[in-house]
């Protein structure tokens, strides 16, 4: 199985303007890319980047909060479940109108409650069920707590709990390498066990979160391994280039 990659634009080809990103992804060989917050920009651009540089928008995530204030999600919070629900009608707006079959969820920060266990349930099985309905997969996130103290969701295995108390199919783990390796290690036999459940992947190195080869995990190994189990998902490109975007890019050939 050969592995597609999507280029992350809030973290390659910063050096161009954001309205040629699409293209200058598209000139590099990306056939996909993907965005966090897509809401920074009017869906009729997105639309016409794509369909101009014939890439697909392998995913985006759902509204999170105010990231200025350091909110990075809200979906485990009991008294945000009005917001987070017209964050789904948002999500799905921008899902329907570009083709994206992928939609991210990130947990939030918060007290290892039970409380926030059952809000993030309630709200992940809502939204899977909106999204089932157009065909679209939601993604639950582990992001490590070195890099983002207090967030909710930080262990595949807590991913997993997440999505068992939800209760609902359309719901999958984003495995991103770059977090899971911060927190956890033993990247090749989490993925083989969890490859069933993953609907999504993103890499970069570490340290440093740059490209493949510039830290001490072995992607060659890891990528052949992970293509081995018949990953047919994007496999994202969330990585700080070194230098120049397309001179980072390398260790894809």
């Amino acid at each position: 199985m050969k592995l597609r990659y999507s280029a992350n634009l809030g973290w390659l080809f910063k050096e161009h303007p954001f309205e040629a990103r699409c293209a200058a992804a598209a000139r590099a060989g990306f056939k996909g890319v993907e965005f966090g917050q897509v809401y920074e920009q009017p869906v009729a651009s997105w639309k016409s980047w794509l369909r101009d540089n014939d890439l697909e928008m392998a995913l985006f995530n759902m509204p999170a909060g105010d990231w200025a204030k350091g909110e990075r999600g809200i979906a485990c919070d009991p008294s945000r479940k009005t917001e987070f629900r017209d964050g789904i009608a948002r999500a799905m707006e921008y899902a329907i109108a570009l083709g994206c079959k992928r939609v991210n969820c990130l947990s939030g920060i918060a007290a290892d409650t039970e409380v926030h266990w059952a809000a993030l349930a309630e709200n992940l099985n809502e939204a899977a069920t909106a999204f089932a309905r157009e065909n679209v997969l939601l993604l639950i996130e582990a992001i490590n707590r070195n890099e983002m103290p207090g967030f909710f969701i930080n262990t595949s295995a807590r991913a997993m709990r997440a999505i068992e108390l939800a209760a609902h199919p359309n719901i999958k783990f984003q495995y991103d390498i770059y977090h899971m390796q911060r927190s956890e290690g033993e990247l090749v036999a989490t993925i083989q066990r969890l490859q069933p459940m993953i609907g999504h992947m993103q890499l970069a190195d570490n340290p440093g979160r740059h490209q493949p080869g510039t830290g001490e995990i072995n992607f060659d190994f890891l990528l052949k391994q992970v293509a081995s189990l018949g990953y047919d998902g994007w496999m994202g490109c969330e990585y700080a280039p070194t230098g120049k975007t397309e001179d980072s890019l390398g260790w894809m050939i």
